[in-house]
């Protein structure tokens, strides 16, 4: 199988972490666990490049390494304001013509903008950056209240930590939500979180002590088999039903439900690319009730049907 090349363009000074993101994400394979990525990185000027924690790091390639890519991201851009030159932006626009992949973290959105890649298109960054590239960028329709977008030629993460986000939404899209989770296990993460979650959420008024949502929802993730509704979650956690849902909107950025929808459809996910189940009894495992339930909330969610996803993930021989 030809391996997905990924190619981050780095620009002085680099942020090691949002660089980071992407290394990790397509450069490391998980243990026991298939290569389907290659990663590397190049620079408009090869050489040592300069960094934000004071360091360099040595590129080994200039923009010719975009030719090759499958993938482009673009791993911030420092300061936001900073002209980008031509060549660069250039160097993208070939890259999306040939059908390349560019994909942005955090301030990277910059870059794309300016390289008219986000026209007339949803976008995010930072949110300290939104109103910025708004101001900048009237074209681009700049939301500040998620953690990416995704367009599938074009893609961008809020900051850097929903950069880690987008990368492996971008891995669940190309291999999987198994393979995706592998990933995120071996970078002790939760395996997805959904785009459209809020970027920056308030810090929780407890309801209780210790007042974290994370015991509750490790119990609903076991018992997705079950007839789960807010009103169950609430009582278990000892709130009441609106408590519950402004507590999930603080800590999670999502409503109740939402959240179990998508727990239920991640593990539907799962069971289509490791075993060989029919569809009805999935949707009862998952707590989707029926197959007509699950192909429905399926085609919504992801736009495809369980069969189609089944026949382009499956690991069952």
């Amino acid at each position: 199988m030809d391996r997905h090349r990924v190619v981050a363009l780095l620009s002085p000074p680099q942020s090691p972490f949002e660089l980071a993101c992407a290394a990790e994400v397509f450069g490391t394979v998980p243990p026991d666990a298939p290569t389907h990525y290659d990663f590397r990185i190049c620079a408009e000027s090869p050489g040592p490049l300069q960094t934000t924690a004071g360091y360099p790091i040595l590129v080994d390639a200039d923009l010719t390494a975009l030719q090759e890519a499958d993938t482009v991201v673009v791993p911030g851009w420092q300061p936001p304001g900073r002209p980008v030159p031509p060549a660069v932006t250039e160097a993208l626009r070939a890259a999306h013509r040939r059908g390349t992949r560019i994909v942005s973290i955090c301030t990277g959105a910059f870059v794309l903008a300016h390289a008219g890649l986000l026209d007339g298109r949803r976008a995010t960054t930072h949110w300290r950056r939104t109103a910025q590239l708004a101001a900048a960028f009237p074209e681009v329709q700049v939301d500040p209240d998620v953690l990416y977008v995704d367009h599938g030629d074009v893609a961008t993460s809020a900051g850097s930590g929903a950069g880690i986000d987008l990368c492996l939404h971008l891995v669940r899209r190309d291999h999987g939500a198994a393979y995706a989770a592998r990933i995120a296990r071996n970078m002790v993460l939760p395996p997805h979180r959904e785009g459209s979650q809020l970027q920056y959420v308030a810090q929780p008024v407890p309801a209780k002590a210790d007042g974290s949502l994370a015991p509750l929802l490790e119990w609903a993730a076991s018992q997705l088999d079950s007839r789960l509704t807010v009103a169950r979650l609430a009582e278990r956690a000892g709130l009441s039903s609106r408590t519950l849902a402004r507590q999930f909107t603080r800590q999670l950025g999502v409503s109740p439900g939402q959240w179990l929808l998508g727990q239920r459809l991640d593990a539907a996910r799962v069971l289509l690319e490791q075993t060989d189940l029919p569809v009805e009894a999935i949707a009862t495992r998952v707590g989707l009730a029926s197959a007509v339930n699950l192909r429905r909330r399926f085609r919504a969610r992801l736009g495809t049907t369980p069969g189609a996803y089944r026949r382009t993930f499956s690991e069952v021989s």
